[in-house]
């Protein structure tokens, strides 16, 4: 955040001090990973042997591709940990009382941006470790089989998350702890729209020129390209890439007029000090 009008260059020690502080609020209270691991394990778990139990009592020829809900589960909950990631490091700063520590120090916005982005990335990792292991010794599912295409995938998904990380934490600064749950809600207001578990075509015509320009559709849909037998879909890719050069813009300037607006009428203070 831009906490002081003179410039000052982009310091990665102060990223990094950021990213420790959050970390160490882990390593103090456990407890915390049980959001990490225990409810996309749970998720996990349920659409797995929902899967299994397609595949065992459906009528012949059932399609092995099936397993995407598996793929699409796990490809979700990056997307979804890397949007904590930005919102809820603004949260724990404002439930333990340090936002306004923070705005004292020398702290530039795109620093505290970046530190936040890159705890999502931490909790991303944690959690797809557990979820690979888990679908490939339960399900026989590997995401490996998704190829080259496993790292765009991933990315795109996590570069989706920060930005709509980033349009949660304005919301929050905008509205103050009323709005808390908006950092839970944000990702599912487009869940449905974002063809994880479906195609696009169920979709009625009017909602699918609007569920193809969120980045993370084309996503989805090369997933189950893949897992179809299909070569890797780099025009999807691409296509996913540019979209969330759009949304990363627009998510800036929502966040920075946001920004502007609650520094220059005090919301920010009393959302710190409530």
């Amino acid at each position: 955040m831009i906490f002081h009008t003179t410039p000052m260059p982009f310091s990665f020690q102060t990223v990094s001090a950021l990213v420790l502080r959050y970390v160490f609020l882990y390593t103090r209270h456990p407890v915390r990973f049980v959001e990490l691991i225990f409810w996309p394990l749970v998720d996990l778990l349920v659409w797995g042997f929902l899967t299994i139990y397609l595949q065992k009592h459906a009528a012949a020829g059932f399609p092995a591709t099936i397993t995407f809900l598996i793929g699409g589960m796990i490809l979700w909950d990056v997307l979804f940990r890397s949007q904590q990631g930005v919102a809820i490091s603004f949260l724990e700063d404002v439930w333990t009382r340090n936002l306004l520590n923070v705005f004292v120090a020398p702290v530039r916005t795109v620093e505290y941006v970046a530190a936040t982005c890159l705890v999502g990335v931490l909790r991303v990792c944690v959690t797809l470790v557990i979820l690979t292991v888990v679908a490939a010794l339960a399900y026989r599912f590997h995401l490996a089989d998704l190829g080259l295409a496993l790292i765009p995938f991933l990315g795109n998904l996590m570069l989706f998350g920060w930005f709509l990380g980033m349009v949660s934490t304005a919301l929050i600064m905008r509205w103050g702890q009323a709005a808390e749950s908006l950092a839970w809600a944000v990702p599912f207001f487009i869940q449905p729209l974002a063809a994880v578990f479906y195609p696009v075509s169920v979709l009625p015509w009017w909602l699918q020129p609007v569920a193809k320009a969120l980045p993370c559709t084309p996503i989805f849909e090369g997933m189950r390209a893949v897992l179809s037998g299909q070569a890797a879909p780099w025009g999807q890719l691409q296509s996913a890439f540019l979209l969330n050069l759009v949304w990363g813009g627009l998510a800036a300037w929502f966040f920075a007029a946001n920004l502007r607006h609650v520094r220059k009428t005090g919301l920010l203070v009393k959302v710190a000090t409530q």
